[in-house]
């Protein structure tokens, strides 16, 4: 099944209802009466408030470093995901070149990873020690990563299906972490989602406690995202809550990684100190708080996170949910260190 939602504007796009803070469970459909849509905040004279570029302490102070460590290669990392309950990080960077996998007959150069979308998936324990690993052959960049809890351990959401000309994914899967295993994007038991023919950087982030998930991906090379119902999206039911296009695309910033949490998504925006961003300038590395209800970002800014950091390239952007005194933080990664010895840092700031 599958809905082409991309022409959504703004006056046309499905409209989401929230009652204290969540949303409603349902999507509008023809014959569906529409949820009621919350409006912005407005100001005593009547203007809209919370401009975007109005800071949030909390947001716009520097991040707390919360985790510094290695991956099972030395390529970057892409993007990463916490499960809180049993303490683990899973975190997918691109295949090395030169490393040979079962079932291959020969090594293969990183840049014919690249272009396959051969992804790895490292586990680590919350003190950056390796946990166990598993690699996903045929399924993209690992731009972001999602994962869905239950009773007996959890699920990961993914991209899939790369598509040979960028190596990003045409649809999502979700599948559970088997320490070893090369999982091949036709493998029988993957559950697999084509949620818009045609697209490309197809990526997800899962909120498991309110039950939604955010895909962004790019159709005709234009970044959108688009908010599901998780159980309805699970089921191959692809009508959006809401679509509304990506904010800040003009700027022409490589997206680096976005979280979901209640009302509000998070992206990062930004590229490695280099010609254009030298490290005199702290970086360029721009986060997003956008509000789902309307698709809007209501805040922005140069996050100056760590400038000291080499070649600090943003990579990856998470929710913990069971931060300092119980509260939410959002979490953001970065990449340091030489070419062929790449690690990581994580860093921490409250969600309020």
């Amino acid at each position: 099944m599958s809905t082409d939602f991309s022409a959504a504007g703004p006056g046309r796009r499905a409209v989401l209802g929230w009652l204290g803070g969540a949303a409603v469970a349902g999507a509008v459909v023809p014959g569906q009466r529409a949820l009621a849509a919350a409006s912005p905040p407005r100001a005593a004279a009547g203007r809209v408030g919370a401009p975007p570029d109005r800071a949030l302490p909390a947001l716009a102070a520097a991040g707390r470093q919360f985790l510094a460590g290695r991956l099972r290669h030395t390529t970057v990392l892409q993007s990463f995901v916490f499960d809180e309950r049993r303490g683990h990080v899973y975190a997918l960077q691109v295949v090395a070149g030169g490393v040979r996998l079962a079932g291959e007959r020969a090594a293969v150069p990183h840049a014919v990873r690249v272009r396959r979308g051969d992804l790895c998936l490292n586990r680590l324990e919350l003190d950056g020690s390796p946990a166990g690993y598993m690699y996903l052959k045929g399924f993209g960049h690992g731009g972001s990563i999602g994962l869905e809890e239950s009773w007996d351990g959890v699920t990961l959401w993914t991209e899939w299906d790369a598509n040979p000309a960028s190596g990003y994914g045409r649809g999502l899967c979700r599948f559970r972490f088997t320490d070893g295993r090369v999982l091949s994007r036709t493998a029988a038991d993957l559950r697999t989602y084509r949620p818009l023919s045609g697209s490309t950087s197809n990526s997800p982030a899962v909120d498991p406690v309110h039950r939604r998930l955010l895909l962004r991906y790019k159709r005709r090379g234009v970044p959108h995202f688009a908010l599901h119902d998780l159980d309805r999206f699970r089921a191959g039911w692809y009508r959006p809550l809401i679509t509304f296009a990506q904010p800040g695309a003009h700027l022409g910033l490589p997206f680096q990684g976005m979280a979901l949490h209640g009302i509000s998504a998070y992206q990062l925006l930004g590229s490695a100190y280099g010609v254009g961003n030298p490290p005199s300038s702290g970086g360029n590395a721009r986060l997003y708080r956008i509000d789902l209800r309307t698709g809007r970002a209501v805040w922005q800014q140069i996050d100056r996170t760590a400038p000291e950091l080499s070649p600090r390239e943003p990579e990856g952007l998470a929710v913990w949910r069971g931060g300092g005194a119980g509260l939410p933080r959002l979490c953001l990664g970065f990449t340091e260190g030489p070419a062929g010895g790449r690690g990581f840092r994580l860093y921490e700031k409250a969600l309020n």
